[in-house]
C-alpha cells in the first residue's frame, strides 16, 4: 500500500503527540474487540504506516518511526514502508531491538508514551505500564488520535446480523450460556466479559459482515448467572433476531452501553478475565470493588474450539464442496497456464468462481495467496493489479486459499509445478511433504501441546540446515475466522493442549526469497487414536482436506516406504469421497491426479 500520503500522516500524528506532549505513540493492528482483522475503521497501524499485514506494531516518535512484524511479513512490509518514513524491524531477528525497549531509549526518563487503550489489550498495556514505570516514564492510555487526524476514516459497519440455527450449530445459545455459566463456578466466577468478535459469534449463534472475510458483527456479550446480556448497535438486529434471542435468555443493549454497564457491577461481583482478551480500557472500567479471576485461557475459547459432531460433519460436508471446487479449477488451470492465460489476479478470480457454485458458499475465508516463482517466497503475499504476474509454464505456484461455507470453513494451500523444475525445487518440495505427512500422522498422548508437535513438521528441513519461520498450524473457526485460538502447533510454547474435536491446519514450507516458495496444507481433527492400560489415552489427527497433492515434483527416493504409504492413502481417499460429485471428465482427471506413486 505504497503511497505518498504515509509522510504527510505521520506529520500529523506528531502535532497531535506534540499538543498533547507525548513523546511516542504506539499503533497496534488490533481492534477494540483485539481482532486480527479489524474492521475498516480500526485499520489504524494501516493508514499511519502503509503496511497492509494483518500483524504489526507502528511507533511514532518525535524524530523515528518503525513498525515491529514477524517473519511472514517480512518481504512485504519491507516493500510497503519503503519511503515512508517508517523503518521496519524483523521480530525474531537477533539483530532486532525488542519494541519497548526501543520505546524507552527514543522517549528517555521523564517522557511519556501515549496509546489508546481501546483497541490494545490489556495484558499487553499492563505489560507495557510496566516497564516504563521502572525508567520513569509515563503512560497516557485515554488518546485516540485518529479521530482527530484521519478526515475520512469509516465508521463501525451497520450491517444486519443473522442466526445460525442448531442444524448447524449443533448447540443452542441457551445451552452455551449453561456450559459458561458452569465453567465459571468452577473458576469461582460469577460472569464474564465476551470481547473477541469471534467468541461473541460462536456464543450467541451469531453472524454478520463487518469485517472482510470473517463472518463477524462488532458487539460486546455479558454472561453470568444473573443475566446474559449482547451489546450490541439495534440497527443490526430485526425483530426477529431479538425474539429469538430473547428466547435463548439473552437480553439486548446498545453497542456502546458497555461501559456503563460494566461500571455499574454490584460490589463482590467476581469476573472471569484473560488479560489479552479483553482491551485496557474495558479492563479499567471493571469495578475495584468487583473481583477478578485471572484465565489464562478464556473458558469460551476453549469451548468454541472444540467442535461438536454437528460442526465437525458440516467441516467434512465443506470441504466435499470445496474439494469438488478445486478439481474443476485445477483443471482449467492446466488447461490456461498451457495456453498462457493465466496471471495472479486471474487465479483469484476463478476460484472465487468455481467455489460460489457451490451450496452454502458465503464468500472467501481469507483473501486468496497466489505467488508465482519469487512471488511464492512471500509469505502473505496478496496479488494486485500492478504485482500481478503471468504464470509461465515453468517453475512453481503456490496456492493459499479458502473458502467460508454456512456449514463450515476452509483453508488450504498447494504448490504445483507449473513446467519444468529445478533439481533444488524438488529437494525442497518433497522435504516439505515428509514434514506435512510426518505431522499427519502423528500419535501423540493425551496432553500433548502443538509446540511439542512442531517438530515433526520440520525435521526434514532441519537436516538440511532448512526452516521455515511461520508457525506451521492454526486453529480454525467453524463458519468463522479462519484464525482461532486457543490451540496451534508452532515452535513457540503454548499451554494450550491438542484436544479431540478441535481443527487445526498442518502446513509447513520452505521459502527461497527472490526464487520461490513451497507449502503443503491441510486441515486436521484431532480424534482418540487408543486408550492403553499401562500408558493412558493416545491421539492422532484425521485429515480432511480433498485436494490432490502435485506428485510431479516429488522425489520418491526421499520418502520412506511409510511415507509413500501415507501419500498414496490419502490420494485414494481423496479420489473415493469426491469421484461421485464430479463428471466424467473430472473423474478421470482426478484418477489420473491420485494414481500411486
Amino acid at each position: 500500500m505504497k503511497t505518498n500520503q504515509i509522510p504527510e500522516r505521520l506529520s500529523s500524528l506528531r502535532k497531535f503527540m506534540a499538543d498533547k506532549k507525548l513523546d511516542a505513540f504506539v499503533v497496534p493492528s488490533t481492534d477494540a474487540h483485539l481482532s486480527e482483522y479489524p474492521p475498516k475503521i480500526w485499520e489504524s497501524r494501516k493508514w499511519i504506516s502503509g503496511f497492509t499485514g494483518s500483524a504489526g506494531t507502528a511507533v511514532v516518535t518525535k524524530n523515528k518511526a518503525g513498525v515491529w512484524t514477524d517473519s511472514r511479513y517480512f518481504l512485504q512490509a519491507a516493500n510497503e514502508l519503503e519511503g515512508t518514513g517508517f523503518e521496519l524491524f524483523k521480530m525474531g531477528q537477533a539483530e532486532t531491538p525488542d519494541m519497548i525497549s526501543w520505546i524507552i531509549e527514543q522517549v528517555g526518563e521523564g517522557g511519556t508514551v501515549g496509546i489508546d487503550g481501546l483497541v490494545y489489550a490489556a495484558s499487553d498495556a499492563a505489560l507495557l505500564l510496566g516497564r516504563l514505570q521502572s525508567k520513569n516514564i509515563g503512560l497516557e492510555t485515554s488518546f485516540d488520535p485518529f479521530a482527530t487526524i484521519w478526515k475520512d476514516r469509516p465508521e463501525i459497519p451497520k450491517n444486519k446480523v443473522f442466526l445460525l440455527p442448531d442444524d448447524i450449530t449443533g448447540e443452542s445459545t441457551k445451552h452455551k450460556i449453561e456450559r459458561i455459566t458452569a465453567e465459571l463456578v468452577q473458576k469461582g466466577a460469577d460472569g464474564i466479559l465476551v470481547v473477541t468478535l469471534d467468541a461473541v459469534a460462536w456464543t450467541f449463534n451469531m453472524r454478520g459482515n463487518d469485517v472482510d472475510y470473517n463472518p463477524v458483527a462488532v458487539a460486546y456479550g455479558y454472561v453470568s448467572k444473573k443475566e446474559n446480556v449482547l451489546f450490541v448497535d439495534p440497527d443490526k438486529l430485526d425483530e426477529a433476531t431479538v425474539i429469538t434471542l430473547g428466547s435463548q435468555g439473552v437480553v439486548i443493549a446498545p453497542y456502546d452501553s458497555v461501559f456503563d454497564y460494566v461500571s455499574k457491577l454490584p460490589a463482590g461481583t467476581k469476573i472471569c478475565v484473560t488479560g489479552s482478551k479483553i482491551n485496557y480500557k474495558l479492563r479499567q472500567t471493571i469495578p475495584a470493588t468487583c473481583k477478578i479471576v485471572n484465565a489464562a485461557l478464556s473458558p469460551v475459547d476453549v469451548m468454541k474450539s472444540v467442535k461438536n459432531e454437528t460442526e465437525l460433519a458440516g467441516f467434512r460436508n465443506a470441504m466435499v464442496k470445496d474439494g469438488v471446487a478445486l478439481v474443476k479449477f485445477y483443471m482449467w488451470l492446466e488447461k490456461a497456464i498451457a495456453e498462457g492465460i493465466v496471471t495472479e489476479t486471474l487465479v483469484e478470480e476463478k476460484l472465487r468462481e468455481y467455489r460460489s457454485q457451490q451450496a452454502l458458499y458465503v464468500g472467501e475465508s481469507f483473501a486468496t495467496i497466489c505467488g508465482y516463482a519469487a512471488n511464492g517466497a512471500i509469505v502473505h503475499y496478496h496479488a494486485s493489479p500492478e504485482t500481478s504476474v503471468k504464470i509461465e509454464p515453468k517453475g512453481l505456484l503456490l496456492i493459499d486459499s479458502g473458502a467460508q461455507f454456512k456449514d463450515g470453513t476452509t483453508d488450504i494451500t498447494r504448490t504445483l509445478a507449473a513446467g519444468e523444475l529445478s533439481k533444488q525445487m524438488k529437494i525442497d518440495y518433497t522435504n516439505v511433504l515428509k514434514g506435512h505427512i510426518a505431522l499427519g500422522s502423528a500419535i501423540f498422548p493425551e496432553e500433548t501441546r502443538g509446540s511439542q508437535l512442531d517438530v515433526l513438521a520440520r525435521k526434514a528441513l532441519w537436516d538440511n540446515c532448512e526452516t521455515y519461520w511461520h508457525g506451521t498450524g492454526h486453529g480454525i473457526g467453524h463458519f468463522l475466522n479462519v484464525h482461532e485460538g486457543p490451540q496451534n502447533i508452532r515452535l513457540e510454547e503454548n499451554p494450550t493442549t491438542l484436544q479431540p474435536g478441535m481443527v487445526t491446519s498442518n502446513e509447513p514450507g520452505i521459502y527461497r526469497a527472490n526464487e520461490y516458495g513451497i507449502r503443503t496444507e491441510n486441515l486436521v481433527v484431532t480424534q482418540e487414536y487408543k486408550k492403553t492400560k499401562d500408558f493412558g489415552t493416545f491421539y492422532c489427527f484425521e485429515t480432511i482436506t480433498l485436494c490432490p497433492i502435485d506428485t510431479k515434483p516429488v522425489v520418491k527416493k526421499l520418502l520412506t516406504k511409510k511415507e509413500i504409504d501415507w501419500f498414496n492413502n490419502y490420494h485414494k481417499m481423496v479420489y473415493n469421497k469426491l469421484k461421485k460429485y464430479l463428471s466424467k471428465d473430472e473423474k478421470a482427471w482426478l484418477k489420473k491426479k491420485t494414481k500411486p506413486i
